[in-house]
This record gives C-alpha cells, sequence and structure tokens, in this order.
C-alpha cells in the first residue's frame, strides 16, 4: 500500500499492548495504576449486550460470534476456527475453569510419545502470582481433594460451587470406584449464600455463551472494565496488527501498523510493545514483520517463530441415561488421579484430566457436537429431550511440541496451521478409563435401553481454544523466542504475554497461568519503566 495510506498517529505511548484477552488485557491491568499512557489494540469490536448472547441456536449453529476467518491445514484444506475476536478475546466465551498447572507440570516429563520439556521457571514462581491470579478472577474451588494438590497450596479465595442433584450422584459414584473427583475451580461472579444478589445465577448459558450479566470472570469484566475510563488508558478496537516496525539497526520495535475496519492503515508509536493476539496470531505478525534486519520475521532468529504448536487433545464423552440427569450447571468437578499415569504405576506415563461439561440443549449439541458424531448416532430426536438424559465429559491430555506443528503464512498472509496429532495412546486410555468408569452408573434402571452409552470423539483441528507455544519462552535464545520475562531475546523492547510463551502445553486449561504470567511480566515491567 502507498506510504501516503499510512495515518501516523501523534500520540506517543509508553506502552502499546496488542491484544485485549487474557494476556493483554491482564498486563494492561497491572501497568494501569502506574499512571503511564497505555494502549490497547483489539482487532474486534465491543462485544454487544444482547438476548443473542444467551440463545443456543445463535451462538452455536448459527456462529453469530465466531471469526468467519479461514485458515488452511496442513494439506492447504481451509477451515474455520473456532475463534472469537472481540474486545477482551477468547476468554468472553470460555468455560471459565481456571486451574494451576501441577507442579511436575514445569519439569521435563517423559510422556509415551516423547519429553514434555522443563520450563525455565518452576512452579514455586508462579505459586505466588497464581495465588493473586485466582483472587484476581474471582477463582472458587477447594484444595487437598485433587491428589496433585501441594499441601502448601494455600486455600482458594472463594468456596467451591456446588454441586446439582446429579453432580452429587455421579461423584458418589466415582468415589466408589476409588477415584478423588475434586471441584472445578471456576471463575464466576456467584455467591451461592446469597443466591437472591448473586450476580451468577447458575444459568444454563455459561461455556461457549458471553455471559449476558457480565458474571464470568472474562478480560472484559475483570480486567477491562476497571481500567477503560481512565486517563492513561486508551482502548482502540476494529484494528488488526499488520506488522511491528524496528529501529534502523533492527533492535528496538518503534512503532506497530494496523488495518482499520474502513481499510485504512494506521501506525502508533510506543517505548514498550506486547503482543497476547492469540498464539496463532501473535506468531503470524512476527511472521509479518521482515525487515533487513529480520529476514525470517521479527525476532526469528532461532526459527522457532510459529513452531511447537499445541492445543491440548481432546475428546467429548457423552453418556446417556435412562432418566433425567438432575443438572442445569454440570460442569462443577474434574477427576485428576490418571493425571500423571495410573495410581498404581501399571502405566507411568501421563495421561491427562477428565472434567465435567457444560449443560448441554438440542441447538448445542447441533452445533459442537453434532458434526463430530457418525450421523447414525445422531437421529433428529438428539434435541433438548434426550439432551437432558445425558452427563458430557472432556478428557484432556497433553500434546507435545514438535517442530513441525507449527503456524505458517502463504504468499497472500493467510494463516496455515500444520499440525499432526501426538501422544494419542495416553489419551485414548484415558478415555476408554472414563468409559469403563461410567459403566453401572445410572440414576435408575431402565428396560427399554442400556441406562448409558457412550460416545467420544476426538474434537478437530478447529477446535483452537487452547492454542499455545509458538513463541517460547527460555534461557538460550537458540532454542527460545523469548527470554524469562517473555521480552524477545533479539529486541530491547518486545514482549509477548498470551499462550504463545507455553514450553509445553500441560494437561489444564491454560487461562490461569496466561493471567499468572500477564501479572509476573507486568511486574517486571514496572520496574523497568521506574
Amino acid at each position: 500500500m502507498p506510504e501516503a495510506a499510512l495515518q501516523a498517529e501523534t500520540t506517543h505511548y509508553d506502552i502499546i499492548i496488542v491484544g485485549s484477552g487474557a494476556g493483554g488485557g491482564t498486563l494492561a491491568y497491572a501497568l494501569a495504576h502506574t499512571g503511564k499512557k497505555i494502549l490497547i489494540l483489539e482487532r474486534g469490536p465491543v462485544l454487544p449486550v444482547e438476548p443473542q448472547n444467551w440463545d443456543a441456536k445463535a451462538v452455536f449453529i448459527d456462529q453469530r460470534y465466531r471469526t468467519k476467518e479461514q485458515w488452511l491445514d496442513k494439506k492447504d484444506k481451509p477451515f474455520t476456527p473456532n475463534t472469537n475476536y472481540w474486545e477482551g478475546g477468547n476468554t468472553t466465551f470460555y468455560g471459565a475453569a481456571l486451574m494451576r498447572m501441577k507442579v511436575r507440570d514445569f519439569e521435563a516429563v517423559e510422556h509415551a510419545d516423547g519429553l514434555s520439556p522443563a520450563w525455565p521457571l518452576s512452579y514455586s514462581d508462579y505459586e505466588p502470582w497464581y495465588t493473586k491470579a485466582e483472587k484476581l478472577w474471582l477463582v472458587h474451588g477447594e484444595r487437598h481433594i485433587d491428589p496433585n494438590d501441594l499441601p502448601s497450596d494455600p486455600p482458594y479465595p472463594y468456596p467451591p460451587i456446588s454441586d446439582d442433584p446429579g453432580v452429587v450422584k455421579l461423584k458418589k459414584h466415582f468415589e466408589g470406584l476409588g477415584w478423588h473427583p475434586s471441584p472445578l475451580p471456576l471463575g464466576i461472579n456467584r455467591d451461592e449464600a446469597h443466591p437472591q444478589s448473586s450476580k451468577c445465577i447458575r444459568c444454563t448459558t455459561c461455556g461457549g455463551f458471553p455471559c449476558l450479566l457480565k458474571a464470568k470472570s472474562d478480560a472484559r469484566t475483570i480486567v477491562l472494565d476497571p481500567i477503560r475510563d481512565l486517563p492513561n488508558v486508551t482502548i482502540l478496537t476494529g484494528h488488526l496488527v499488520q506488522h511491528f516496525e524496528t529501529s534502523g539497526d533492527g533492535k528496538t520495535v518503534t512503532s506497530v501498523v494496523t488495518k482499520g475496519a474502513d481499510g485504512l492503515l494506521s501506525s502508533f508509536k510506543g517505548d514498550i510493545f506486547a503482543l497476547a493476539a492469540g498464539a496463532a496470531n501473535s506468531a503470524a505478525v512476527l511472521l509479518r514483520s521482515v525487515s533487513h534486519h529480520h529476514p525470517n520475521g521479527l525476532a526469528n532468529g532461532s526459527g522457532l517463530v510459529g513452531r511447537n504448536y499445541m492445543f491440548h487433545t481432546t475428546s467429548a464423552v457423552i453418556s446417556i441415561l435412562a432418566e433425567k440427569f438432575d443438572s442445569t450447571f454440570p460442569k462443577t468437578f474434574a477427576v485428576n488421579d490418571f493425571y500423571f499415569g495410573e495410581p498404581d504405576g501399571s502405566y507411568p506415563y501421563p495421561m491427562g484430566q477428565i472434567q465435567l461439561l457444560e449443560y448441554m440443549n438440542g441447538p448445542t449439541l447441533e452445533g459442537q457436537i453434532a458434526d463430530m458424531i457418525p450421523p447414525a448416532l445422531v437421529p433428529d430426536f438428539l434435541a433438548d429431550d434426550l439432551a437432558r438424559h445425558m452427563v458430557a465429559f472432556l478428557t484432556m491430555s497433553e500434546d507435545l511440541p514438535k517442530l513441525e506443528n507449527r503456524i505458517t503464512l502463504t504468499e497472500d498472509g493467510q494463516i496455515k496451521l500444520s499440525y499432526t496429532a501426538n501422544n494419542l495412546e495416553s489419551h485414548l486410555r484415558l478415555t476408554k478409563r472414563l468409559e469403563a468408569g461410567l459403566k453401572g452408573f445410572s440414576l435408575r434402571q431402565h428396560t427399554i435401553f442400556e441406562p448409558h452409552f457412550q460416545i467420544d470423539s476426538l474434537l478437530p483441528l478447529y477446535g483452537t481454544a487452547h492454542q499455545c507455544g509458538t513463541i517460547r519462552f527460555g534461557r538460550d535464545p537458540s532454542t527460545s523466542v523469548l527470554d524469562v520475562n517473555c521480552k524477545a531475546h533479539e529486541l530491547d523492547n518486545l514482549y509477548v504475554t498470551d499462550t504463545s510463551f507455553f514450553v509445553s502445553a500441560s494437561a489444564v486449561n491454560p487461562t490461569l497461568t496466561t493471567v499468572a504470567n500477564a501479572l509476573r511480566v507486568g511486574e517486571h515491567l514496572i520496574e523497568r519503566m521506574g
């Protein structure tokens, strides 16, 4: 585009943050009280608060809020990623599960399919930031039921969310097997002691939906709303970042160029830049930022930008019961007994976590799960009535970082995600363990059909909600892109604070670690900026 089309903004910012989700929004929140001039650039608009927020058909079938953008897979086949571009990022639509990684997740761990590498920092380095993150993001839970909790781990800041009657019966069934179902740490603004005044009402439209009441701990509610009216904070939506520009010696980022909804380019100058656009898009921004000093993309001297993409190996397991499952808010516990293998040592490799999933109805099934289930198992009556007879689980296992699993760009700038699943033996074992554990569970025996059957299906490539690892941090510039403060090794003033910095994926949802890390980097930047 001709230089004349570039509009140079006159305001100079102390820090410019690209992305307003868990990593970018939390970083802005951590810095807002300093009085430094902060600019947050978000490609998406502000999400409207409207009745469709709670409309399953609008959300899951019409995909009202999902991007229409297309990526390519490793065979150059186009697909639509399961991602959302709005102020607050994907946290607006997540299931609010906010879990710490385990102590061993930060260490080198041998898996059936290879090594999960050690992080440059330990659990003890992150523990105080986890505690701060749990308080800030209103996490409800209970320690020391999960077999992997440390005795020294502090109590959650808020009590666990109570189980519905159907979930209580399911939990007792699992406990009868010797399992230890533990309350799922959830970030919701719920006061069960005073339900009439509680912001969260335990509705059926939580995970996958934007919360109409803003009672879910998402970036909009927790970190953007408290700072959006501060005089030193500017949030600009509708600005898709194209690339960074650097100084003559290539060592310092000087500005960021964006494209607005009107197609016009704008340039914003700052002292420090933080990239938090999501693991795929952050890598894409760096790969687009080509210059004489950075011919393979910005900060990419190691060749690792875009590589080691991970997004968890996950399966949906559905159990259909003879009687209605008495729960409208079932996502209240997880099972971590098999996280690092069979408890008796018979299988020594990590398997992962079992989580209850959100309440399902007909449109939710059709939009989220039906396209993954063989058509013969999805008759027309698999809608609201049958959904009331089912309980859904997620089995989630760690996928290992592989160089060949990566983000690249086509000649015309389209994102290409080349990914081959790995570590499937452990995941299959975990899924079969759950299926076996469900045998014998029913709310009431029924002679018309078996009290339950399972449908399990590996979630496909477009399930990119847990993407991470494309701009990993570390101590060695030859094997990492960022240093331990998440600053690019090759740049004086470029940081990355989304899930891109992850060295491994663990087998828990990544949001809490992202929030904790953003708070940690925020303190570093406060010290740096003085």
